[in-house]
């Protein structure tokens, strides 16, 4: 098993605020895969490059350097955390993220991260694509009405500062690219825990991730170690 917990779901389901509370409270590093995809959309931009050629958005992710940390993304020197929260860059980043090659090219760079230690990975393929042998593997889901309420209210994402926008359209646009794309479509892995986080408090969602995480390490020694070892 590879020491890795995964989260995965759609939009609005609450897996950024779920997986950085995991993290912080076991000790590991958090990775959102999710910014990847809106730095490059940006990066590929800002570059002047068209967001449907493949060719020129995977040359963007091959020379691209990242930094994701819990309050800052940059790519290429670039500080893009508050840029890459907005609509326009959801859409964005779905188109960058049908594309095989770049899909291709961020897995490879998302696997090296675990090689630095144990993490929790959010997204929408960690459990299926990414890391298919992860400890833990957490689908994180609500109705499709309290997703969009939840993101109508996040200042990080821009919607609530968008006069006029269809929120629950706009979701709805991001699922369909998500769940349709050929290259590592969002869908619930075989055995991985799905939690409806509708009317759940968020406390009471990451109660129940580390409830299971530390179900799965007491079932593996090495693991535990490792836990025992990043709580002290």
């Amino acid at each position: 098993m590879t020491h890795v917990v995964a989260i995965d779901g759609p939009s609005g389901a609450g897996k950024g605020t779920v997986a950085r509370a995991v993290a912080l409270a076991l000790g590991w590093a958090h990775i959102d895969t999710g910014a990847m995809y809106r730095a490059v959309a940006w990066r590929v931009q800002q570059r002047g490059h068209s967001l449907d050629d493949e060719h020129q958005v995977t040359e963007v992710v091959a020379t691209a350097s990242f930094v994701l940390e819990s309050d800052r993304v940059m790519i290429d020197t670039y500080d893009v955390t508050s840029a890459i929260r907005t609509p326009e860059m959801d859409v964005a980043a779905a188109t960058v993220a049908r594309m095989p090659a770049v899909r291709a090219a961020l897995v490879a760079r998302q696997r090296e991260y675990a090689t630095s230690g144990p993490l929790v990975m959010e997204g929408r393929d960690i459990s299926t694509v990414v890391f298919p042998d992860a400890i833990v593997k957490i689908f994180l889901d609500a109705t499709p009405e309290e997703r969009a309420r939840r993101r109508a209210k996040d200042l990080t994402h821009g919607f609530s500062r968008t006069e006029g926008i269809d929120v629950a359209g706009a979701l709805a646009t991001r699922d369909r690219l998500d769940r349709t794309r050929h290259a590592s479509p969002l869908t619930l892995a075989l055995d991985a825990v799905l939690i409806d986080t509708t009317g759940v408090p968020i406390v009471a969602v990451v109660d129940r991730v580390l409830s299971i995480v530390r179900e799965k390490i007491g079932e593996h020694p090495r693991f535990r170690t490792d836990l025992s070892d990043a709580n002290r």
